[in-house]
């Protein structure tokens, strides 16, 4: 079984849902400490040809919370002025009558609670581009929470059976195939190949989030990116 273990992230771009796709079962790692200024409740959109921040507000945030202990704002005012911002930026990409209603219903979730709102998101586009993966939750499995790192992570893969694990590439720096191996799991990191397209006039901006993807690809072309990876 093919393994990939995530903190929940807010629309994010193509490489997290590549991963997604690539894993039989993908861990929604929601009882670790939230990230200020990370991809939690933000990402990037196009906005007057330049990448620009988007998010989510969230209450009393403190990285001395688990991502699932925290809770973001249900204020419908700032809601609408998002899904505004949204429309503003992508009303002439070629998609956006078939993406903006996908993107409405992610937005005005009101699920309180940062974690499940975020996997509600995740659980939503999945099933919209047909991904098949399992998806659970870290904080419903046991497990051994003295464990750091990749220890923590190996701990996850063997009370699931995993025989492989695939993460992004950029855990390059943090996990170790050797040691991975000692314990009988194969690690494999996933890279994401260039996915170019046209974004208006603009020069090609890349890794924006999904929502930029899909407003100007549609389903199916979004879907053709899933497999625009490679493992190392």
């Amino acid at each position: 079984m093919n393994l990939a273990i995530m903190q929940p992230y807010f629309l994010p771009y193509i490489g997290y849902w590549q991963l997604l796709y690539a894993v039989d079962t993908f861990v929604i790692y929601d009882d670790v400490n939230y990230i200020k200024k990370g991809w939690i409740n933000r990402n990037r959109l196009l906005e007057g040809g330049k990448p620009a921040f988007f998010q989510i507000d969230l209450k009393h945030v403190s990285q001395n919370k688990y991502i699932n202990e925290t809770e973001r704002y249900q204020d419908m005012r700032q809601q609408s002025k998002l899904l505004k911002r949204i429309a503003i930026c992508y009303k002439k990409a070629l998609f956006f009558e078939e993406i903006y209603p996908i993107i409405e219903h992610i937005i005005l979730d009101t699920e309180m609670n940062l974690a499940k709102y975020l996997e509600n998101s995740i659980r939503y586009l999945a099933d919209y581009l047909d991904i098949q993966t399992n998806i659970i939750n870290s904080s419903g499995l046991k497990k051994d929470r003295t464990l750091k790192g990749q220890e923590k992570i190996i701990d996850i893969c063997k009370r699931l059976d995993a025989e492989r694990y695939y993460n992004a590439i950029g855990g390059t720096s943090l996990y170790n195939k050797e040691i991975f191996s000692l314990h009988g799991i194969e690690l494999r990191f996933l890279e994401s190949l260039t996915v170019d397209y046209v974004q208006f006039n603009n020069e090609f901006i890349p890794s924006l989030s999904i929502l930029d993807v899909l407003m100007f690809n549609g389903k199916e072309k979004t879907k053709e990116y899933l497999t625009k990876f490679r493992f190392v």
